[in-house]
């Protein structure tokens, strides 16, 4: 666990005896039973059950070991897969049919059983969990649904902090070890791209997404502005400011927001090569930028870098940093 971040409440273990079974009623939640902690559908392997205060404050018994795995949110799938645990239910990310790009193979075969918007309650009954990991979701009807179906946690705080929920997640999954083993690796990759970043430490870094509609800037308290706050970069314009949604639209005429001393630019869509940079490099506003003009425009995947995140998209982000801008 790093430093900065706040101790997740350790679980409390007790026997599976405590924990009431649920069974699968029907096709639809409201024909289960229900609990103010959620039943489980499964039995967690017969190994005893735990108490974990979720993201929200809210006391969930889960089984002590999960068999079974839905998560709601793409940082829940990152969280799950990076701790070694492959989930028997997703949801599509941002722009995408099924997992985010960057997680397609390591996803692959996980039925899709809801969509950003929300989860599709017959399909997440379906797939029969025995805990659900239910990300940043507020909607107490929804959240009432799935209690019906299995445990159920929110994952993400307000502060969205992927390394809280990977910590969370890894004390609902059993995997509390794996968790701290992996945020510690991260500290020592941040560290050791510092050192290597020589005289570009510091450098101002701008990240956009780009659709035919327009562009949008990534503001801070999401999760690529921690990633690159880890890594001491300033950022330019707005975007070293609080945003009030997950990204903010700019007009062409505001174009020199996304300007930088290093631009990095993408859809939800793109694994690279997408032709995004010869799509702005017509418009002269993008000619005169000072990232274009030193040719320190990267392009990356958008799924990755300008979604909800994780730990594993944090790695990655600060490989995709290092071929960049490390000579």
């Amino acid at each position: 666990m790093t430093p900065n971040q706040s101790p997740t409440p350790r679980r409390t273990v007790r026997p599976l005896a405590a924990l009431a079974v649920l069974g699968i009623c029907a096709l639809t939640a409201t024909a289960c039973g229900s609990s103010d902690s959620g039943a489980a559908s499964g039995d967690g392997g017969g190994k005893g059950t735990a108490t974990v205060t979720d993201a929200a404050g809210t006391k969930v018994t889960v089984p002590a070991d999960p068999a079974r795995v839905v998560v709601l949110s793409e940082m829940d799938l990152d969280s799950s897969l990076t701790l070694g645990v492959k989930p028997v239910g997703l949801t599509a990310g941002r722009g995408q049919k099924g997992a985010p790009a960057y997680l397609t193979g390591a996803a692959a075969g996980i039925p899709v059983v809801g969509a950003v918007t929300g989860p599709d309650i017959e399909k997440v009954v379906g797939a029969k969990p025995d805990v659900i990991l239910a990300g940043q979701m507020t909607d107490t009807q929804v959240l009432a649904q799935l209690r019906k179906i299995a445990p159920t946690l929110v994952t993400i705080g307000d502060d969205k902090d992927w390394k809280k929920s990977l910590a969370l997640t890894g004390e609902v999954l059993g995997k509390e070890n794996e968790a701290d083993a992996f945020l510690a690796d991260y500290d020592e990759k941040v560290a050791a791209l510092r050192t290597d970043l020589g005289s570009e430490a510091g450098a101002e870094v701008s990240v956009a997404r780009y659709s035919p509609q327009g562009s949008a800037v990534m503001q801070q308290g999401v999760f690529i502005s921690d990633v690159l706050n880890d890594l001491g970069f300033t950022r330019p314009g707005i975007q070293a400011e609080k945003g009030e949604g997950h990204s903010t639209p700019i007009s062409e005429e505001n174009l020199a927001e996304i300007d930088g001393d290093w631009l990095f630019i993408g859809t939800l869509t793109s694994t690279g090569g997408s032709g995004v940079v010869d799509q702005l490099s017509a418009k002269p506003a993008y000619q005169q930028l000072a990232a274009v003009k030193a040719g320190h425009v990267t392009e990356i995947d958008g799924s990755m870098w300008t979604s909800l995140g994780g730990a594993e998209a944090a790695v990655n982000v600060l490989a995709d940093l290092r071929k960049a801008m490390v000579k």
